[in-house]
C-alpha cells in the first residue's frame, strides 16, 4: 500500500509542476565544464558541456525546492563582455 501511495504522490506532484527557463553560462576551466546560472547564484560542473549543465539543471531544481521562483533575477539578452579591474 505504502509503495502504491508514493507512486501516485510523485505523479501528482509532477502533474502540477511549472517550468521556467533561466541563462546560463558555460565555459571550460582545466579539465572541466563549469555551467553558471544567470538568474540565481547556482553553478555546477561536468567533463562536459552536457554533464555540466545537467549537474547545473540537478542544482537548480534542488535549489527551488526551498526558494521561491521569485528570487530568480529577470536575465534578458545576456553578453559576455571583457571588464579592465585593477589589482595590486
Amino acid at each position: 500500500m505504502l509503495a502504491s501511495w508514493k507512486k501516485f504522490k510523485n505523479r501528482l506532484s509532477y502533474k502540477y509542476m511549472r517550468t521556467m527557463y533561466l541563462e546560463s553560462a558555460v565555459w571550460k576551466e582545466g579539465k572541466f565544464y563549469v555551467a553558471q546560472c544567470l538568474n540565481v547564484d547556482v553553478s555546477s560542473f561536468g567533463k562536459t558541456k552536457k554533464l555540466a549543465l545537467k549537474n547545473l539543471q540537478e542544482a537548480l531544481e534542488l535549489y527551488f525546492e526551498d526558494a521561491k521562483p521569485s528570487l530568480a533575477t529577470s536575465v534578458k539578452n545576456a553578453e559576455l563582455t571583457k571588464l579592465p579591474v585593477a589589482y595590486a
